[in-house]
């Protein structure tokens, strides 16, 4: 009976710590949950800012490249109606040239001009007026070409006929305007081209 009791009271303290190992530690559990919210919340607040910069950094980007492709698709526009505009004044002038050779003694006469180069070309309303359209219509221009045919007196060469042919090209739109001239100078059976561009338009 002695040892009995004795095996028995060895026993109690042996389950008791058992039973303390199998009952729950809610005081641990919550600090556990805690430490994992706020490490989270902590990983949130690095990563945010990342985020915001790069998607600032491909907005920035993204911006630049629209902008450097409206600059081209622009540059490329002003190209292609300045080559419209150079080529419609071109063969207008060309087209005149023509005309005043072939008209030969026809022609107006130099010596009934003045001492000077021409300079009606400079005004609107004389162009305007004197100006003709070698061809009705050039594709896609705004306008036909137009040629103006000046008589030219050369006080150094009296015995020849000179002229100043100024044409104006047009592309789509009014702004897109090229100036071209042309001294002719007939002396005889010789023909002397002097072509030029116009630096600014006179109007």
């Amino acid at each position: 009976m002695i040892e009995r009791a004795a095996m028995v009271a060895l026993r109690r303290p042996h389950g008791k710590r058992e039973q303390r190992k199998n009952e729950p530690q809610p005081v641990r559990l919550v600090r556990l949950s805690l430490g994992s919210h706020v490490s989270l919340m902590r990983h949130s607040g690095v990563v945010l800012p990342i985020v915001l910069l790069i998607s600032a950094m491909m907005l920035a980007t993204s911006a630049a490249w629209f902008e450097t492709s409206l600059a081209a698709a622009r540059a490329t526009t002003n190209v292609r109606d300045y080559l419209q505009a150079f080529h419609a004044a071109d063969s207008a002038l060309n087209l005149c040239a023509r005309s005043v050779i072939a008209a030969g003694a026809d022609a107006p006469a130099a010596p009934q001009a003045a001492y000077g180069e021409p300079a009606q070309w400079k005004l609107e309303s004389a162009f305007e007026a004197g100006a003709v359209t070698p061809v009705a219509q050039w594709p896609s221009s705004l306008r036909a070409p137009q040629c103006l045919i000046e008589a030219w007196r050369l006080s150094t060469r009296a015995e020849t006929r000179a002229y100043l042919l100024t044409s104006r090209g047009f592309g789509r739109t009014s702004e897109s305007q090229v100036w071209l001239q042309m001294e002719l100078v007939i002396d005889g059976e010789t023909i002397e081209r002097h072509w030029r561009r116009v630096a600014a338009r006179p109007f």
